[in-house]
C-alpha cells in the first residue's frame, strides 16, 4: 500500500540531546528556525508527534503565519495540517494545548488503548492499530483514509528512531545547535536498535543563524518483499531514466538501476542507451559491474518495467541476465503488458528461481510515461 511521504524534524545539541532536564524546554534554535519550521508545517498534509512530546512539550503544533495559512486555503487545503498523536496505553492529558488549537485532530492507538481514549471526550477522532501499534498500518491509514501525502513527525526520539529502523521515514531534517546538554538523564534524539545499513545522502546543508539544517535521505534499500522508503527514491529513479531512452515503436522505453545493500549505486541504465539500439535497461546497467563484484548478491535492481523473459534482438533476456548475475531482489513499477509477448511474466520466473520481486504500483503511471505512443 502506497504511503505519505515521511519527514522526520528534530533539532539536537552537539552532543545529541533534544531537551535538557529542567522543568522548562531547551529552545535549541532560534527565530529564523522557528520560522522554517512554520513554513515546512505549511507545507505538508499532517504533523504526528508522539503521546510523551504532548506531556513534556504541551505543543499547539500550529502554523503561525496568517500568510502561510491563507495559502493552504486557496491551495483548497484546510488553513491547519491534520495535527496526529500515538500513543499506545490511550492515556491521554485531554486539558493540552494539542486538543484545543488548530484543525483535525487524530489519535492512533491499541485496542485497549482506544477504549480510553475514547472515554476522555477528546476532539479528535480515535483509530485502533489493532492489539499493538503498527506503523505500517498507521502510514496507510493516514494516506488513503486521510488522503495525507507528506507526514512531518516532530518527536520524540523513541518515534524517529522507530521510524528509521523499519525504514519509513523518506527524509531527515535535523538542526545542530551549537550547545552541550552532557546528562545521561536527558532525552536523546535517536535510541539503540537495528537500524539500516549504509550512509544516508545528505541533500542540503544551510546556516541559519547559529544553527545548521542538515536534510538526509536514505539509501539502503529494502530486504525481501518489505519496501523501505528507499526503494522509493531509487525506483523513482529508474522512472527518470526511462524518459531519456530514444522513442521506439517496437520497443519500451525502460530505466534500471543497480544498489548495493548499503545503498551505494553501482550502475545504472536504460533502454537503447549510447550507440546500441537494441539494449534494454538492465542489460545496460548490469554490463557496467564487474560480474565477480560481491555485492551483486545482496544489491538490488529497480527497474521502471518488470523484467522481461523473451526478445527477439539477443539471446538472453533481461530475467536471465539478472538470475545469472546473482541477483536475489528486484523492485519494479509495472508489469509487462501484452504489447509485444503474450502472458510476459517476468516476475513469475524470477520468483520461482527464489528472487523477491516487490511492485510499487503507485509508480506505474510515471513508468508508463514515456511508452504512451505505444497504447
Amino acid at each position: 500500500m502506497p504511503h505519505p511521504y515521511v519527514l522526520l524534524s528534530a533539532a539536537v545539541s552537539l552532543d545529541g540531546y533534544l531537551d535538557d532536564t529542567g522543568p522548562d524546554r531547551l529552545l535549541l534554535s532560534g527565530p529564523a528556525d522557528f520560522d522554517r519550521v512554520d513554513e515546512v508545517r505549511a507545507s505538508v498534509d499532517a504533523i504526528l508527534i508522539g503521546a510523551g512530546t504532548i506531556r513534556a512539550d504541551n505543543p499547539r503544533l500550529l502554523v503561525n503565519s496568517e500568510a502561510r495559512r491563507a495559502a493552504r486555503v486557496a491551495a483548497g487545503k484546510p488553513p491547519y495540517p491534520l495535527k496526529v498523536t500515538v500513543s499506545g496505553s490511550g492515556e491521554l492529558d485531554p486539558d493540552a494545548n494539542f486538543w484545543h488549537t488548530g484543525g483535525d485532530k487524530l489519535v492512533f492507538t491499541t485496542d485497549q488503548g482506544a477504549q480510553r481514549a475514547r472515554a476522555l471526550g477528546l476532539a479528535a477522532d480515535v483509530v485502533s492499530l489493532g492489539p499493538e501499534l503498527d506503523w505500517r498500518r498507521l502510514l496507510e491509514h493516514l494516506h488513503e483514509e486521510r488522503g495525507v501525502d507528506r507526514l512531518m513527525v516532530e518527536g520524540g526520539g523513541r518515534i524517529h528512531s522507530q521510524l528509521l529502523q523499519q525504514g519509513l521515514a523518506d527524509e531527515v531534517q535535523l538542526v545542530l545547535a551549537p550547545l552541550f546538554v552532557g546528562s545521561p538523564e536527558a532525552p536523546r534524539l535517536f535510541g539503540p536498535g537495528t537500524y539500516q545499513s549504509g550512509r544516508l545522502r545528505l541533500v542540503e546543508t544551510r546556516r541559519i543563524e547559529d544553527v545548521v539544517l542538515m536534510r538526509y535521505e536514505p539509501t539502503a534499500p529494502g530486504t525481501g518483499l518489505v519496501p523501505v522508503a528507499a526503494d522509493h527514491h531509487w525506483l523513482a529513479l529508474a522512472c527518470e531514466l526511462a524518459i531519456r531512452c530514444p522513442p521506439s515503436r517496437t520497443a519500451f522505453s525502460v530505466g534500471a538501476v543497480v544498489v548495493a545493500a548499503d545503498g551505494t549505486e553501482l550502475a545504472r541504465g536504460h533502454s537503447r542507451e549510447g550507440d546500441d539500439p537494441v539494449v534494454h535497461a538492465e542489460e545496460a546497467a548490469l554490463a557496467k559491474i564487474d560480474p565477480a563484484d560481491p555485492r551483486l548478491a545482496s544489491a538490488t535492481v529497480y527497474t521502471s518495467l518488470e523484467p522481461c523473459t523473451h526478445r527477439a534482438s539477443r539471446p538472453a533476456p533481461c530475467a536471465r541476465l539478472i538470475l545469472d548475475a546473482g541477483v536475489r531482489r528486484v523492485v519494479t513499477a509495472w508489469r509487462e503488458p501484452d504489447t509485444f509477448v503474450a502472458a510476459a511474466d517476468g516476475t513469475g520466473l524470477l520468483t520461482a528461481k527464489g528472487v523477491d520481486v516487490v511492485v510499487l504500483s503507485e509508480y506505474e503511471d510515471r513508468a508508463k510515461a514515456p511508452n504512451r505512443h505505444l497504447a
